[in-house]
């Protein structure tokens, strides 16, 4: 890998290219994903099916389109049992997590005779989208379906693509029915998405989508973001490591690489304070790269987006770290758990050199599904809060009121909105005091 020192112009430079990598900046595919989804409302699971056997080579139609039972059934027989049985390990920690990230409604009174309060509200229906093609993502299945069914998602309807056979992927189907998906439907791509949030004759119509996805998935929707909700629009994946020369060269390396081979616009970055690490970190992956199995995608992804920064001093790498806002960040210093508060922009933060980012992926608990592209800084992990709408609770009693309507009086007027003022006014129009 690349070793510079950090400086200022390099810092931007890598910033940009974390950036520039954003599916917002893709111009030219954004015709296509249009036409798709409009080809969609108008026909419908006709279009899906045209769709489906141009790109994935499978021909469907009403009958072969929904994932039945018995296709759940055969899958399970498929799939090896110890598998099974890791995803069912990896749901027990994942619902134990969001559980914990529950909220309820909650109200307050006073004496005066006001009540206020939030409710909060599961939505009603919720589509999952599940890449598929190159590669299958159980895990991304648990991770979208399980704060969904936490929060008390009535329906989830999950989409993925399927292969030319007409068959989804075994372990995918096993993911979904553990975790409790309702109904699954074979499609993939923009016209899933545009499936999801329009309807079709099949596909009922969602209130929010969420799910990772290629470049046509991401800019499907943004594009329908409005008629529905979204998590968010992720861009390719994300590894930032922070490290000092207690840190293991060999940990850092593997570590890095398990972000690499996603794709080869993967980015992998170390920021150290050590130049012997970085040199040590650099010599490690080019032994892995020689034996791994991902080895072009990962060559690729390093070469364009791969660096070792040397920084000065720890809070020079802190200060960078919390500009890039990774989406994965592992903390592998003497310090980790006080450089972590140190740290304001990051999807996961994994400290200690037995906590590598894979551990979040599959089994840890905590989502998987993490903001990129410097999202870091607004954005956070999926979560149950992403599941439910919150609504304020407003009760005011005449006496309450009464104390009080002068002020509301005032404060419209000074709006110039007469009819606000008037709203509360027309209330005691007849009092005598």
């Amino acid at each position: 890998m690349q070793i510079i020192e950090l400086n200022d112009e390099n810092r931007e430079a890598v910033k940009k290219s974390i950036l520039d990598r954003t599916p917002t900046t893709f111009g030219e595919q954004e015709k296509t994903v249009k036409a798709i989804i409009a080809d969609v409302r108008e026909r419908g699971d006709a279009a899906i099916f045209d769709y489906t056997e141009k790109f994935d080579h499978a021909k469907l139609d009403r009958d072969s389109f929904e994932v039945t039972k018995a296709e759940i059934d055969e899958a399970y027989q498929k799939v090896d049992p110890d598998l099974t049985d890791v995803i069912r390990k990896a749901l027990v920690n994942i619902r134990d997590f969001h559980e914990r990230e529950k909220q309820n409604s909650w109200i307050t009174t006073t004496d005066k005779g006001t009540i206020l309060g939030q409710k909060i509200t599961p939505m009603q229906r919720v589509g999952v989208y599940v890449p598929g093609g190159k590669a299958a993502y159980p895990s991304s299945v648990l991770m979208n379906i399980v704060p969904a069914k936490t929060a008390g998602v009535d329906e989830i309807i999950m989409m993925t693509p399927c292969g030319a056979d007409g068959k989804v992927n075994p372990a995918v189907l096993v993911a979904a029915h553990e975790a409790g998906a309702d109904r699954v439907f074979k499609a993939g791509g923009a016209q899933a998405i545009a499936a999801l949030a329009f309807g079709t004759e099949s596909v009922p119509k969602v209130d929010k989508i969420v799910g990772p996805g290629n470049i046509f998935v991401a800019l499907a929707k943004k594009a329908v973001y409005g008629s529905v909700s979204i998590d968010s629009i992720a861009g390719p994946s994300e590894i930032l490591v922070l490290a000092d020369e207690t840190a293991n060269p060999r940990y850092v390396a593997a570590d890095l690489l398990s972000q690499a081979e996603h794709d080869q616009m993967a980015t992998a970055l170390l920021i150290t304070t050590s130049r012997e690490l970085a040199e040590k970190v650099s010599a490690e992956v080019d032994g892995f790269v020689k034996v791994l199995s991902r080895k072009e995608i990962i060559e690729k992804s390093l070469e364009n987006y791969g660096r070792i920064l040397v920084a000065s001093s720890e809070q020079e790498a802190i200060d960078a770290a919390n500009e890039f806002a990774p989406e994965h960040m592992e903390i592998d210093m003497k310090d980790g758990f006080e450089v972590m508060t140190k740290i304001r922009n990051a999807g996961a933060i994994f400290i200690g050199e037995y906590s590598s980012e894979p551990l979040g992926d599959y089994f840890a608990g905590p989502n998987h599904i993490l903001p990129t592209s410097g999202t870091a800084r607004f954005f956070s992990p999926l979560c149950v809060d992403d599941f439910v709408k919150k609504s304020s609770i407003i009760h005011y009693s005449r006496e309450a009121l009464k104390e009080v309507h002068a002020d509301i009086e005032k404060f419209a007027k000074c709006e110039q909105l007469t009819a606000h003022a008037n709203s509360i006014a027309v209330r005691f129009e007849n009092d005598q005091d």
